[in-house]
């Protein structure tokens, strides 16, 4: 076979991946592959904006979200090889608003410090991306904050709050915006012309594709976004640029050992590995090793994924939040090197059968930590803390969280229980919750958390409990509901337009059984106190 016959089957499988959004009326995505440095495939689907017909195509641009993260890195580690900057240092040297935390910036870059995510932390106080926030708003609520969600450097946990102040350190350190900072380092060195850091959300970009929600059978609507953006996740790009950005780490011209400090590996405290480097994350596909990172904004998904050992750049953005790019990509790069004798047979797939008798609700109390498991859509789903996600065959008899800004991963335990790995070696025993228990009847009442300046008031409707939430930014609104989980502990779920969260609120007593106050989890929260007023 020919390779323009091997060309045109593999353009044919991919096309194949996304032939539902090649239908009229439909937003979709664009896939860019690289190998060896050459552009092999690069091609837009579906439409970049549906009020104006205007197509998806190579030169589109999308707001790529948490893909941003590596370049906010990158250009301070630029910062350190200068001297302006040391990687050792906390952050409140910087920024001295911040409380005095025993965090340094090379935590932050891994995701280990234990920094509670800002979005969650606005999102307590009743606040979301749907509502206009100014950038003084998103910096307040990193500097209220005094709570770490465990010892800096001893777990991982995704949090966007380390990448917004790392920009906002690298502003004060350079004496410019960070998007200027970037494009005078980065974009306009490496030629990535279409890229920028705009944080305005009303600021006029040319191309930019609009995002959306839903899907054909429920229609699509447009997504809403009103907060500005940074170092965590402001960037807009293209396909092309971000092809050239991976080759930048095969071929680095900005700093010879910028890949090498992207990819380098820390062990947490205890010695457990840490898959999260300096804002890329390390994975395997089929035994070969993966670097890359995704990005979820409203309306908008991507995934950038390098194969270093086959030199091969697989590159999905979309702008609706219905497609997958996590696995897209995969699909696409195992289409890519089919036939590579290094890559390992895929694993069976999770089967229904499997998931049948250990489906249902499963509890631990002294996390705490819920989640449900169920079989839907043909796949292995669990649901915890409102957000979906699906698990993947791993060796040893795992069943684990497919992306990597999850550590999860379940296995049947004795006597009908379930293993759970969470990270950092933190193997939990988990019970079947077959019976909720009611909610105390002591819980009503007001309680405040100072770390988030949130105002929770908690009270009895007839035989349904509700909660009503207030912050910084905003009170009234939707009331959350509250339901039960056992004598000492609460479901609360609250309204949104994109996510419906769930968080779980521990009670805590006093030596007379009194509730003094809760310490509520959230899926980037951990623990965090809210004292009772009343």
């Amino acid at each position: 076979m020919s390779k323009a016959i091997e060309s045109a089957v593999f353009e044919r499988r991919v096309a194949a991946l996304f032939s539902p959004y090649s239908k009229p009326g439909s937003p979709g995505a664009v896939v860019g592959v690289m190998r060896g440095g050459e552009i092999a495939y690069c091609r837009g689907f579906g439409l970049a904006s549906i009020e104006l017909g205007v197509p998806i195509r190579p030169d589109t641009r999308f707001r790529i979200a948490s893909v941003s993260k590596q370049f906010t890195v990158t250009a301070a580690l630029m910062l350190a090889a200068e001297g302006k900057l040391k990687l050792s240092d906390p952050p409140h040297k910087y920024l001295p608003e911040l409380a005095p935390l025993p965090v340094t910036i090379d935590q932050m870059m891994r995701n280990s410090s234990g920094l509670p995510d800002f979005l969650e932390l606005l999102r307590l106080g009743g606040h979301g991306l749907d509502r206009p926030a100014r950038p003084e708003d998103l910096f307040d609520a990193c500097t209220r904050n005094r709570h770490l969600n465990f010892s800096a450097g001893s777990r991982f946990l995704y949090s966007n709050t380390n990448f917004l102040l790392l920009g906002l350190i690298i502003e004060k350190l350079a004496k410019k915006k960070l998007g200027d900072v970037l494009a005078e380092r980065i974009f306009k060195p490496l030629g990535m012309t279409h890229t920028s850091l705009v944080a305005e959300i009303d600021a006029m970009i040319p191309n930019l594709a609009t995002g959306y929600l839903g899907d054909r059978e429920q229609g699509f609507r447009r997504a809403a976004h009103a907060y500005p953006q940074g170092g965590e996740g402001g960037l807009t790009s293209t396909v092309e640029d971000l092809l050239i950005w991976s080759r930048h780490f095969d071929k680095p011209t900005l700093g010879k050992t910028i890949p090498a400090q992207l990819t380098a590996i820390a062990p947490l405290t205890g010695g457990k590995a840490n898959n999260y480097r300096r804002g890329v994350a390390v994975e395997e596909l089929r035994g070969l090793q993966t670097v890359g990172h995704g990005g979820l904004w409203p309306g908008f998904r991507t995934e950038f994924l390098r194969v270093p050992k086959a030199d091969l750049t697989v590159v999905v953005i979309a702008n609706l939040g219905s497609i997958d790019p996590w696995r897209r990509a995969r699909a696409i790069a195992a289409l890519a090197l089919d036939g590579n004798s290094r890559m390992k047979p895929a694993l069976p797939p999770v089967t229904q059968a499997e998931i049948k008798p250990i489906g249902g609700t499963w509890f631990n109390a002294a996390e705490p930590s819920l989640f449900d498991l169920a079989w839907r859509n043909g796949e292995a789903i669990v649901t915890q803390n409102g957000m979906p996600f699906a698990l993947g065959r791993r060796a040893g008899g795992w069943l684990a969280a497919e992306r990597g800004s999850y550590e999860f991963a379940l296995k049947p335990g004795p006597k009908g229980t379930l293993k759970v790995d969470l990270g950092a070696g933190r193997i939990l025993t988990f019970s079947r919750l077959s019976r909720r228990a009611a909610v105390p009847a002591d819980l009503a009442g007001t309680y405040v958390s100072s770390d988030c300046a949130a105002v929770w008031r908690i009270s009895r409707d007839g035989k349904d409990w509700k909660m009503e939430v207030g912050g910084p930014l905003i009170s009234g609104g939707a009331p959350w509901i509250v339901r039960g989980i056992d004598a000492d502990t609460v479901e609360i779920e609250s309204p949104g337009s994109w996510i419906k969260a769930t968080q779980l609120a521990h009670l805590v007593r006093d030596r007379a059984g009194k509730i003094v106050a809760l310490e509520v989890s959230t899926g980037r929260i951990k623990k965090m106190r809210f004292d009772r007023e009343d």
